[in-house]
């Protein structure tokens, strides 16, 4: 301190000194600096031998640390140059960054890695390593880089090279090494490698085995378990693998083992079928055991499945075999051998070829050659080359298209190739000869009919589903002057019905239209209807459905027809009214004559009397001849007044019972002149037992007067005519006989109308009313008459009265008694409409048992009332029993007429057997206000006749009310 005093003292004093010189207040402090001085020299003094004492310790130092430094230099050097010569006898690269950001510098041999002279690509590692080893480095360099982490890590290049990697920091900088491994460290990372490789191979195989669904074992040189799978663990009903192992369960028996542990012995590979417990089933299990070293390993394969479906299968293919031996298609297998292995019974069918041979399993190319020789198969030129290209279907694995062959004998085969999957094909032949001839005779059917179409008058179009024009003829596009381009466009119903308005606007016709072609309704119904086109045509429309929810629409011009049935119509209206006054004229005259002719009889009588004198034989043959004629007068007017009064339906009989004999007595007494004038034998049959039955007794007699005196009149001189009655199921039937000329068939249809005649060639005479009026008592009666007549061979006229069941039946019981059917409101009907409606009802029927219907409407209606749907459903019952009793190409009648104030339905048929449909007409017949009368004989015919009474009745009854 106080070395280090003396400075600062004398610094101090220096200080004052100079201060002293401005400050002369001061001059106490002299002598104080002089001492400050005098330390401060000393100080000083002391300093610097200090300083030069310390100068000489640190020189000496120094000079020792420098040759202690010179030293390190000196070897350092030579550690570089030993460095240097180590470095140098082998390639390396190192790449330095001094920071994160840094470029790196790079020395070294870059060619170490790259083939390129440019030593920055060294950077891109993925240019020159392995993916994983590319990206393995590249995390390691940057945590070298951001956090100075080294590494050492073992590379991989792309061209199979390894590489070293070693990564560290350095003074500050981070160095990456890289030099290429070879030597001893090379063969050791080999070798690392391959014990990679095969740890992974067998932890594979191990997941693999443990994964296999077949129990697998490994063994070690004592025959000890070591692995087991889950599959053996299963099968031993162990808890695992490990437990199976820790506990040495066995699968095989004890012997099986014996023979397994020998074969291993002598380092064979056995293999055994075995039979084994398998989770407490009996198992059959293909073993197989490879040896190696001391240790095996074995896997038991299950064959019990596999033998189950063996089993399945051959049952499967016998199956097979007999399904295919029932196919009429002919079958033939090869194998890769081009040798048949099967063929079914249709092949052998087919080319009548041996049994025999066919055994011996003969090739392909052998049975073709038979055939050849039989000339059974195809004429070829190139037979060899046609072989040749049949045989190609061995080495396709693709279906061929099928080919027919045309054989010699003109059958036409199809055959078909298929290659099997384990080689050789598959023959399937189909004998297409019919089907050929079925095409051919198919084409030329539609052609014709085509052409057919295509040439009729009337117009036909057929529209589809969608209510597009399917097909139309020439005929439909000139009834509507169509332009063909038009229909060729196949335009919809739509564009049809706005082109065909114009000449038939009636708005409902094509409503009905448009419902029908392109309504969605399953259960569409035909229909007819009548368009009156503004042109003048009358067109007959006819929709008709097709399958498939198509349409069938025909347009036939009916304009000459129409105008010809209306000229009828008109004709039979004049007709008719002359007629009406005919009748009326007749009616009139008829009561008019009365009066006079029972005078006249009167007056004979009288004068035949001998009370008013007497006469001459002559006067008295002249009396009887007048007599005779005015009988005769009297009859025909009684027969007029009595067919008067059944018309106007005041006719009335008087029932009671009738003796079948004494009526028939009664009549022949009436003719009995007759018969010895003309010389006409009567043959009368009649049994004691005919008995009575129910009835007029006059008008029986009547009746059967009137046909004895027909008979009679048609016969010849010298012939016999047949009176005969007998019963039969409690009816009563009368049949009168003759063998005169007939009646010829068109006389026959209206031999039955009043004042009809037909007298030529006999000497009957009258005015035709005879019949009319046995009809007309026949229906009082409720019975019927039926005449059977040949030309040249005479006539049979049947007279049936039905039973008293039949004419008044019994009541049914009150359980059993069927409610009439419900009436719609009535409409008004036209009756001509109704009977073409029960006809297009009854078309299909008709068209299947090839019968024809008549229709026979022979006047105009007045029309009536009554519900249309129910009387065209007893109509068309009673047609459907018309068609089912008569034969092929014969008849039936539907007639319609008017009779007095009632519109009549007559069905009439040659069978009469069939009346299925008889009772629920009549109740739909009655339930409209008609009446329903049968005439019908089995096998000789049946006529039903339907009456409604007419509107002019109805409004005339409405109007007397």
């Amino acid at each position: 301190m106080a070395i280090l005093g003396a400075p600062c003292a004398a610094s101090l004093s220096f200080s004052s000194d100079a201060r002293a010189q401005s400050l002369e207040w001061l001059p106490e402090l002299g002598r104080e600096l002089e001492v400050y001085g005098i330390a401060l020299s000393g100080g000083l003094a002391l300093f610097s031998t200090f300083v030069a004492l310390a100068y000489m310790a640190e020189r000496k130092a120094w000079r020792r640390a420098e040759a202690d430094l010179t030293a390190r230099l000196e070897q350092t050097r030579a550690q570089r140059d030993r460095a240097e010569i180590f470095l140098s006898s082998e390639q390396q690269l190192f790449i330095a960054w001094d920071s994160p950001t840094s470029e790196p510098d790079i020395e070294g041999s870059p060619q170490l890695v790259i083939d390129k002279p440019a030593p920055r690509r060294v950077l891109a590692f993925g240019s020159w390593l392995a993916p994983q080893s590319a990206q393995d480095l590249e995390h390691k360099v940057d945590r070298l880089r951001e956090l100075g982490e080294a590494f050492h890590l073992p590379l991989q290049g792309i061209s199979g090279r390894h590489f070293d990697a070693e990564g560290r920091a350095v003074g500050g900088r981070a160095v990456l090494r890289l030099r290429e491994v070879s030597g001893d460290r090379l063969e050791l990372i080999s070798l690392r490698e391959n014990y990679e490789a095969i740890k992974a191979d067998a932890q594979g195989l191990r997941a693999l085995l443990e994964a296999a669904p077949a129990p697998v074992w490994l063994r070690d040189a004592d025959g000890r378990l070591t692995f087991v799978n889950s599959a053996y663990a299963q099968a031993v009903e162990a808890r695992d693998p490990a437990d199976a192992v820790e506990r040495q369960i066995e699968l095989l028996d004890q012997s099986v083992r014996a023979v397994a542990k020998d074969a291993q012995s002598r380092l064979q590979v056995w293999r055994e079928r075995v039979t084994a417990i398998v989770a407490g089933a009996r198992h059959q299990l293909d073993v197989i055991q490879a040896p190696w070293e001391k240790s095996s390993a074995s896997i038991a394969l299950d064959r019990q499945e596999i033998e189950n479906l063996c089993a399945e299968f051959e049952q499967q293919m016998q199956s097979h075999t007999r399904t295919l031996d029932e196919l009429p298609s002919a079958i033939a297998i090869f194998d890769g051998a081009q040798r048949l292995v099967y063929r079914n019974a249709a092949y052998e069918k087919l080319w009548r070829l041996d049994p025999a041979f066919l055994d011996q399993h003969p090739t392909d190319g052998q049975i073709l050659d038979r055939l050849r020789l039989a000339q059974r198969l195809p004429v070829e030129g190139d037979f060899r080359a046609w072989k040749s290209r049949l045989f190609e279907a061995y080495r396709s694995t693709e279906e061929l298209p099928p080919h027919v062959w045309h054989m010699p004998d003109g059958r036409s085969i199809c055959v078909k190739v298929t290659p099997n999957p384990k080689g050789g094909v598959t023959y399937l032949y189909d004998d297409i000869s019919e089907r050929y001839e079925l095409e051919s005779r198919f084409n030329a059917l539609y052609r014709m009919q085509n052409e057919t179409l295509q040439t009729l008058h009337e117009g036909v179009a057929v529209f589809g589903a969608d209510g597009r024009l399917r097909f139309s003829n020439p005929a439909f596009a000139a009834l509507w002057r169509f332009d063909g381009a038009v229909l060729e466009q196949k335009p919809r119903f739509e564009t049809i019905a706005e082109l065909c308005h114009s000449l038939h606007p009636n708005e409902d016709t094509w409503r009905d239209l448009r419902s029908f072609v392109t309504g969605l309704n399953e259960m569409r119904v035909g229909f007819t209807r009548r368009l009156e086109r503004s042109d003048g045509l009358v067109l007959d429309l006819t929709a008709q459905p097709l399958p498939e929810g198509a349409a069938l629409l025909t347009f036939v011009d009916v304009t000459n027809d129409v105008n010809v049935e209306r000229a009828l119509t008109e004709r039979n209206k004049a007709l008719m009214a002359a007629e009406k006054l005919r009748n009326d004229f007749i009616h009139h005259v008829s009561y008019e004559l009365r009066s006079p002719l029972n005078n006249i009889n009167g007056f004979v009588h009288l004068l035949g009397d001998e009370t008013t004198g007497p006469l001459n034989p002559r006067q008295l043959e002249y009396l009887g001849y007048v007599g005779k004629s005015s009988a005769a007068l009297l009859a025909i007017v009684d027969d007029i007044l009595d067919l008067a009064t059944i018309d106007e339906g005041a006719m009335t009989l008087d029932i009671g019972d009738v003796d079948a004999r004494s009526a028939m007595q009664g009549a022949i007494e009436g003719v009995q002149d007759r018969l010895a004038e003309y010389n006409i034998e009567l043959q009368i049959v009649a049994p004691e037992d005919v008995g009575c039955f129910r009835g007029d007794a006059k008008r029986v007699r009547q009746i059967l007067f009137n046909l004895l005196s027909n008979a009679i009149g048609f016969s010849h001189s010298g012939q016999i005519v047949t009176l005969a009655a007998y019963r039969r199921a409690g009816e009563v039937v009368f049949k009168v006989v003759d063998r005169g000329r007939g009646i010829p068939p068109e006389v026959l249809e209206r031999v039955f109308d009043p004042f009809e005649s037909n007298t030529s060639g006999s000497r009957h005479r009258g005015v035709g009313l005879g019949l009319s009026i046995v009809r007309a008592f026949m229906e009082l009666h409720g019975g019927k008459i039926l005449i059977d007549s040949l030309p040249g061979e005479g006539t049979t006229v049947t007279c049936v009265f039905p039973s008293p069941e039949q004419q008044a039946p019994h009541p049914a019981p009150q359980q059993e008694a069927e409610e009439p059917p419900p009436v719609a409101r009535p409409v008004e009907i036209d009756a001509g409409e109704l009977m073409r409606a029960a006809a297009y009802r009854v078309q299909a029927q008709l068209d299947h048992r090839n019968v024809r219907l008549r229709l026979l409407p022979t006047s105009e209606f007045d029309g009536f009332y009554g519900d249309e749907s129910q009387l065209l459903q007893a109509l068309g019952g009673l047609l459907c029993d018309a068609i089912e009793s008569t034969g092929s190409d014969q008849a039936i009648t539907l007639a319609g007429f008017q009779r007095q104030a009632e519109v009549v339905f007559k069905v009439a048929d040659r069978g009469g057997g069939v009346d299925k449909n008889r009772a629920h007409a009549r109740q739909l017949i009655e339930a409209n206000g008609g009446v329903m009368h049968v005439d019908a004989v089995p096998g000789e015919g049946a006529v039903v006749t339907c009456a409604f009474p007419s509107m002019a009745r109805e409004e005339l009854a409405r109007d007397k009310g």
